[in-house]
Order: structure tokens, then sequence, then C-alpha cells
């Protein structure tokens, strides 16, 4: 006779939820074919409160597994993820993908070729996930990419049709291009031609003897069974030729069609693409692929025979994804961080043993953040280096010497080296960095909006004295005007990043204990705590009017700061920065204004010189 009400709730994939002990539960497919699916009774005062749901009394919660069911089991609470992934039955054509094959197949006609084609890897696997692809491979049986692209030319000028673009990309196993590729623009859109084949490695090489093969040796060599099915064109149909990709594409399995560590130590990429892959699609590492990565074999392996540029690609691809913490996540717990993120050797101070574990936490707290609505609105570019940032914060302070025995930023190392990726990208997060121990002592001021302890900042030491000689001839400067010089200057040195800048001073503000030898276990990052700082502080340099202070141009120029100050053009730079300082302790000072404070500053010094 007690009301009830019905929560349904709808989880993500492998969520595990902990509930109080239920009254009793429901098996609905008792009573119905409804796939899996779970009743759990409970009572409401042992929950925290949920609008909605009367206490006490009996809550019910119906869980259904068409997309994921975790199990607690026994007393050992042993935890078991079954993921269940719909595919679609069949692949369905875009009108240009239709038009695209029935050229391929015309050519097949126009030159009575005995010719099999098939789209291979991705694009059946995204096909039949329900996604559209661009990336169109085709794999041909018989003959080489490039004399199929010759048929396919010829074959179009005898229906008049020109060639939108055509090129062979040759064989470069230095930078991990194994064969010859064709590729041709049609329909706007660029298709890959390439033959089958089989791979043989030797022992301490990534780079395969290709030969031709069979369509199952081909699917066979790929690196994961999910990115080994085919779509014949021919014939219309999907092809399973290891006779797991469907399942385990289903059951959202990530496998290797061969053995896992003999997969991986013949090419050690294939780890970083397994857990690219397993973090995209939300879809779990099987154990014996997971054991294969441990292995220190493979991660020597990872460390000597791949470059460095395709280790830092898939990183970016990683970083760049949709569930990058799960990436993160997996090169920890992997032990691949220190692989991936090799260091040089004579960084001080030396990190720690569970590096990647400490990194994974500000890396996770980072993009808990960014993720939440209305918070910042970061571009592509801005998030991927937010998280590098975060990712790298212990090793902040860490350097090295270089061959000229200068201290240099391990970052630095990082993008350069062991990821080599932009210098531009190294420059952006060590100087996030750098603004974000300047930002740590701005936080308190910014919040409440007292400038009282600025005095003691040694950073700004050099801007004080700037502020101190305006403010010493002009007592009614405002007393907010300290905190917007110092943030004014702040801002202008890291741009467009200064909101990223912030969140990172925040997750070392916050977090209880920074020391990074710590546990892990100690930080505690207080994440609503840092949203709320985050906005205060955002409003507060909207209302100093300091959003795109760093397109701010002196309104004396360099001519007329000369003529002025009596100065030769080597203190220009000197002025100009006085100037801005000046301006913005005055945001609403005219150049006529900003010349007159000048010719004072000039009328003093001649007084006391």
């Amino acid at each position: 006779g007690s009301r009830q009400k019905t929560m349904r709730l709808s989880l993500p994939i492998n969520t595990l939820i902990n509930l109080p002990k239920p009254l009793f539960l429901i098996s609905r497919s008792r009573y119905r074919n409804s796939g899996r699916s779970l009743t759990v009774a409970f009572r409401t005062s042992s929950l925290l409160p949920i609008p909605g749901v009367v206490s006490p009394g009996l809550c019910c919660c119906w869980f259904s597994t068409t997309k994921a069911m975790t199990t607690t089991v026994g007393g050992d609470e042993e935890k078991r993820s079954v993921i269940s992934v719909e595919l679609k039955e069949n692949i369905d054509l875009t009108e240009k993908e239709k038009k695209i094959f029935d050229r391929l197949l015309g050519t097949l006609r126009f030159c009575n070729l005995d010719t099999q084609l098939r789209v291979a890897g991705g694009w059946v696997r995204d096909k039949l996930l329900g996604s559209d692809s661009d990336d169109i491979d085709i794999a041909i049986d018989n003959m080489y990419g490039s004399e199929f692209l010759d048929k396919l030319k010829e074959y179009l000028s005898s229906r008049g049709e020109e060639v939108q673009g055509d090129t062979i990309i040759e064989r470069n196993p230095e930078q991990s291009k194994h064969l010859e590729t064709a590729k041709m623009r049609i329909y706007d859109q660029w298709i890959d031609f390439v033959n089958l084949r089989s791979e043989e490695y030797t022992e301490n090489s990534r780079i395969p003897t290709m030969k031709f093969g069979s369509p199952k040796e081909d699917a066979y060599r790929r690196d994961l069974t999910i990115n080994s099915l085919f779509y014949n064109i021919n014939t219309g149909s999907v092809e399973d030729l290891t006779e797991r990709g469907i399942d385990d594409l289903k059951s959202g399995r990530i496998v290797t069609p061969l053995s896992a560590k003999a997969t991986f130590v013949d090419d050690p990429l294939r780890v970083l693409r397994a857990i690219r892959f397993g973090a995209r699609f939300g879809f779990t590492l099987d154990e014996e692929l997971k054991q294969a990565a441990l292995s220190e074999e493979v991660r020597v392996a990872l460390g000597e025979k791949i470059s460095r540029e395709r280790i830092g690609n898939e990183i970016d691809l990683m970083i760049s994804g949709n569930r990058p913490v799960s990436a993160v996540t997996y090169l920890s717990d992997l032990k691949l961080f220190r692989v991936v993120f090799a260091f040089p050797s004579s960084s001080e101070p030396a990190p720690s043993e569970n590096c990647g574990s400490l990194c994974k936490a500000y890396f996770e707290a980072m993009w808990s953040l960014i993720q939440t609505p209305g918070l910042a609105k970061f571009s592509g570019e801005q998030r991927r280096l937010a998280l590098y940032a975060a990712l790298f914060i212990p090793f902040r302070k860490t350097v090295y010497k270089d061959n000229k025995g200068k201290l240099i930023p391990v970052v630095n190392h990082i993008f350069k080296f062991s990821m080599k990726r932009k210098t531009s990208d190294a420059e952006t997060v060590m100087n996030i960095h750098r603004t974000t121990e300047r930002f740590l002592s701005l936080i308190g001021p910014l919040q409440s909006k007292n400038d009282a302890q600025l005095d003691k900042l040694d950073w700004a030491t050099d801007v004080l004295e700037h502020w101190k000689s305006i403010s010493l001839s002009d007592p009614e400067v405002p007393a907010s005007s300290k905190i917007r010089v110092l943030t004014g200057f702040l801002l202008r040195d890291i741009k467009y990043f200064w909101r990223v800048a912030l969140l990172t001073s925040l997750l070392l503000s916050t977090v209880d204990g920074m020391n990074e030898g710590e546990e892990i276990g100690h930080l505690d990052f207080q994440l609503d705590k840092m949203r709320e700082s985050y906005l205060t502080i955002e409003e507060t340099i909207r209302e100093l009017g300091l959003d795109n202070i760093w397109d701010v141009k002196p309104l004396v120029n360099g001519k007329e700061i000369m003529q002025i100050a009596e100065i030769s053009g080597s203190r220009i730079r000197e002025w100009q920065q006085k100037i801005i300082t000046w301006q913005l302790a005055y945001p609403n000072g005219s150049a006529d204004e900003c010349k007159d404070w000048m010719r004072e500053i000039k009328a003093k010094r001649q007084r006391t010189e």
C-alpha cells in the first residue's frame, strides 16, 4: 500500500553505481522477452534525497542493459561489465557512395576485369555503428592500386568525365608507410586504392615484408578485429573473415585478430591504436591484450621501434577525442605513460613512480571542468592544450640540462622530442604553467576585489614599479587599479589561453596537498568550489574590462615617445610598457592625458637629477 515511484536511469557504458541493499529483485525477462533487464526495489530513506520520490517508501529502479550492464557478484564484489552494441543489419550507402561504387564497378565491366573490390577497415566499422565515414580505402585482390587507377581513369575518360585529381604515394617505411597507395578524387571524395597483402616482420623492425595476400590473410594482419571487416562492393555484403569482428563490435571488445603479444611486438604502435579505439568507442580492452601491453617486451619495442612522430600522432588523437580520460587511464594502468612521455635522463627532480596516476588525476579534473556547461567555451585547440597543461602539471617545475648546460623545462622535451609536436604547442603549455604560478597569487584578490596583499608579489616587482610611479604622481588612483594592472599584464602575456591558465591555477589552489610526492588519494580537487571560483573571477575580469586586453596598443606612438620623453629609440620598449601600465590604471584616459602624464614624469626626473 505504500506509494511508489519509478526512476528510469540512463547510464553511460561501464558506469558503476552503488545502491543500498535491495529489498527484492525482479527480472523483467521472466515476464516478457524484453532483453536483459532488472528491477531493483529499496527503501528511499537509504538514499540521498531525490526530488519527486516520496520517503519513506519504496523506490523501484529499472535498468535496461541494451547498452551496458555492470553487476556486483557476491561478497567478493567481483565487477563484471557486459556491453551490448546495436549494429545495423545492412550498410546503408549515401547517394555519393552509390555513385562512387557504381564508377568502380563500371570500371570492372568496361575493362573486363575479374577483380573483387572491397572497402576495408574503419569505414565498414563506422557504417555498421550507424555513423557516416569519408575514409574509404579500397582493397584490390589481384592488382596494385596504381594499376587499377589507370583502368579507372581509362573508364572515366570513355565516359567523357574528367579526373578531379590523382596521385601515387610511394612506400616510405621510415614513416610507417609500408605500401604504395594510389589515390583518386571521385565526386569530391578522395579514395585510397591498395592491394590485399600479407605481412612478415623481422625481430628488430616494425617494417614488414609485404606480399600479395588473400582476403583472409589481409583481415588477420590488421590491428583489431573490429577494424578487420570488409564490405565487398561486388556483392554488396559485409565480410567478417576473422569470424570475430562482428561479435566483438556487438560486445564492445577490443581484440587483436592474432596473438596480442605477437601483434604488438611486430608493430608496437598497435597497442596505442587499441587504447585509442577502446577509449573512442567506450569498449573494453581484452584481458589478453592488456597483459600483452603490460609486458616489458612490448614496452621496450614501443620505445625503440616506433618513431616519436607516430607516437605523438596517436597521443594527439587520444587527447582530442571524445573520451580522453579513458585513454590516459589506459596509458597509466598499462604502464605506458613513461614510455610515450619519455623524459631525458638528467631530469631534476626525477619523476616519481606514480607520476602517471598523478598526471591522470589532474587531467581528469580538468576534463570534468571544461565539460561543465556554461563554464568556458574553449576552441578545439584550447581544449587540447588545456588537457596537456593539466596532464603535465606535476612536471611544471621539472627541468633538464641541454647540450649547452642550459636548464630547460622538461615539458619542452616531451613535446619536441618525445612526441615530435609543434614548437608552439610546447611554448603555449609552458606559458600556461608560468602564468598559472602568477595567477595563483591573484585568485584571492580577484575573488574578494581587495588588493591589500599585492605589494608582496615577487613576480610583479617590475609592474608595480610602473604602477608606483603613476600612483605617486596622482593620489586619486582607484583602489582597484593595482589588481587591474597586474591582471592586465598577465592576460597580455597569455592572451587567448587566460581561461585555461585560470582553470589550471584553480586546480592547484584547491588541491588538498600540492606536493607532487603525495599519494593520489590525498588530492581533493573540490570541483564545485573551483567552478564557483572560476565564474567569480571570470566575472571580475569582465567587470575590469580586461577581456581581449592583449589587443590594446599604446596610446602614444614611438616617435612621440622619443620626443616627449627625450629618449633614444632603444628605450621605446620600456616606455611603451609604462604607457600600457598607465592605460591599465586609467582605462578611460585619453592620449592627451597620457602625454601630459609623460611630461610630468619627465619633469619629475629632471628635478631629481
